[in-house]
């Protein structure tokens, strides 16, 4: 800690919040078993309010352990709540565990047994009102077993009417408790099942537009989902935020083509991190930076915090990176360069009419000194990697 310089030292204000699941991950993967002791979320809210988090999000089983009674469940919720209080960190977001227990292996809101799309809607609500109960706003739903591997035993379209079914009757909940929550889908596009229903961003995007309600429901990007099917997250970011529906994110890191990595955030895809960043920052998004990663299996219970305080300040150097590269005067030229600010003009002045149309077929268009000219990308890019590699 001594030689990191107070210009990256997180603080509430940058609305930096971590999942209970994240930094309580105990380092289990596929091939290996637990490599660091369990964390009372008690002792995560008051280790991550001391490294300047905003806040905690939590599915449901990460704060209530299944079969708790209901005297379990009041007194589990008192600590909780006196940590928050004691620390004035938030929980912005909670989420439902649709995933672990066996009875999804078909599938929670598109299994195909209706008993079990009712049990994980029973499961949801109630998961809802805890989220409430604790002043969480946005309520985000991963369909991590909503997919399929034998593709002879799952009717699509009628799986994503049940879907549509689920989310249509989680905003009528919703609206009838009169709680102040926006639903959030959190696309995927494989594992743990073979293929995800909602895989990308634009599936999820073109979901919503057939829901009951799409004015509640928007998404949660997450960097490393978009990334392992070789998608560029900032992309994804960029077209959730044009439509107006980015209504959460996860940021992590990931190495494309692999498996569902959730390394610190920056420590792969620096690049693509760098653009997201700027791209948050420049739109001046006003929702939580969420991490939904965590550490490598190979650290102690110590390693954890010392993961969590990595996330923010990478953020908050790539938020510095961003701030030179507005500032940069060789950077600007060359943006101006390759023409950048062109895109704010409109193609056609006073838009499509007769009159528009006509003027059109009237001009006259050099084509050879068009496509003779040069944008100067090459120096653009390599500007934008001596920014980043600190030379700038």
């Amino acid at each position: 800690m001594d030689n990191q310089s107070d210009d990256f030292m997180p603080c509430p204000e940058d609305r930096f919040t971590f999942g209970l699941w994240t930094v309580g991950n105990r380092g289990r993967d596929p091939f290996g078993h637990e490599t660091r002791p369990p964390i009372d979320p008690v002792e995560s809210v008051r280790r991550l309010a001391e490294l300047g988090a905003y806040g905690v999000a939590f599915h449901d089983d990460d704060l209530i352990p299944p079969g708790s009674s209901t005297a379990e469940r009041e007194q589990i919720l008192k600590r909780f709540r006196a940590a928050l209080d004691d620390t004035g960190m938030r929980v912005p977001m909670a989420t439902t565990n649709l995933f672990s227990h066996p009875v999804f292996k078909d599938g929670a809101f598109t299994a195909n047994d209706p008993t079990v799309r009712r049990y994980a809607l029973a499961k949801t609500i109630d998961a809802i009102d805890l989220g409430a109960e604790l002043g969480a706003q946005t309520y985000v739903l991963w369909g991590g077993r909503e997919g399929v591997e034998c593709d002879a035993a799952k009717d699509v379209p009628a799986a994503l009417d049940c879907y549509a079914e689920a989310v249509n009757a989680i905003c009528e909940y919703i609206r009838d408790r009169g709680y102040e929550l926006e639903v959030a889908i959190e696309p995927k596009p494989n594992e743990p099942r073979g293929d995800l229903f909602l895989p990308t961003v634009g599936h999820a995007l073109a979901f919503i537009n057939e829901l009951d309600h799409p004015e509640m429901v928007g998404l949660n990007p997450e960097f490393a989902h978009e990334t392992m099917s070789g998608l560029s997250f900032h992309h994804a970011v960029a077209q959730t935020l044009w439509h107006d529906k980015l209504f959460h994110i996860d940021l992590n890191a990931q190495r494309i083509g692999r498996y569902d990595q959730d390394f610190r955030f920056g420590s792969e895809g620096i690049r693509d991190a760098f653009y997201l960043v700027k791209l948050l920052e420049e739109a001046e998004w006003d929702g939580v930076r969420h991490f939904d990663a965590h550490a490598y299996r190979t650290e102690s219970a110590e390693g954890v915090w010392e993961f969590a305080r990595g996330c923010m300040r990478t953020y908050l150097v790539l938020r510095e990176k961003a701030q030179r590269f507005a500032a940069d005067s060789d950077i600007q030229e060359a943006l101006a360069v390759a023409k950048v600010d062109g895109l704010t003009e409109r193609t056609l002045v006073d838009g499509p009419t007769p009159e528009s149309f006509a003027a059109l077929r009237a001009e006259k268009f050099d084509l050879d000194a068009l496509a003779a000219y040069g944008y100067g990308h090459e120096r653009l890019d390599q500007l934008v990697t001596e920014l980043l590699m600190g030379i700038r």
